[in-house]
């Protein structure tokens, strides 16, 4: 993606990384974190601010710290930072409010064709999941690196 990204700061196993979004309400650390989930190779994806007072995610937090597009371009170099050492994963994502998924779905949806080079990408309706389309309700994604 030819966007912006803040620098990511990954620990060892490289399912918990940490950057720092900095905009129009100051400096705001953000976490990322691929969690392993019953299924053999599905991992879900958490994202959002990191709650200072228990370091853990807080996905509920409204920055509006007017640099959404990085964040969501440092989402995805994560993402490909994970597939590299995870290659065989696939990542679930759904947002903590419908207006978090349709977020999602609208920067899918706007890096679409590059995504598609890298990743299969898959949207959840119901139970099932099905080619990513553009102007589709989905209630959650599924993606996997291509190699």
């Amino acid at each position: 993606m030819k966007v912006d990204k803040y620098f990511l700061r990954a620990e060892s196993n490289f399912t918990i990384f940490e950057f720092i979004s900095e905009g129009t309400r100051g400096n705001i650390r953000k976490l990322i974190q691929f969690q392993e989930t019953n299924e053999k190779n599905l991992y879900n994806i958490a994202f959002g601010d990191k709650d200072e007072d228990t370091g853990e995610i807080n996905d509920l937090a409204v920055s509006n710290n007017g640099d959404i597009e990085k964040v969501l371009a440092t989402v995805v170099s994560a993402l490909y930072a994970f597939c590299d050492r995870y290659p065989d994963a696939f990542i679930y994502a759904t947002g903590s409010t419908n207006s978090r998924t349709r977020l999602y779905r609208m920067g899918i949806t706007k890096f679409l064709e590059e995504l598609k080079i890298d990743f299969y990408i898959y949207g959840q309706i119901g139970d099932d999941f099905y080619d990513f389309e553009t102007n589709e309700n989905y209630i959650g994604f599924l993606v996997q690196r291509k190699f």
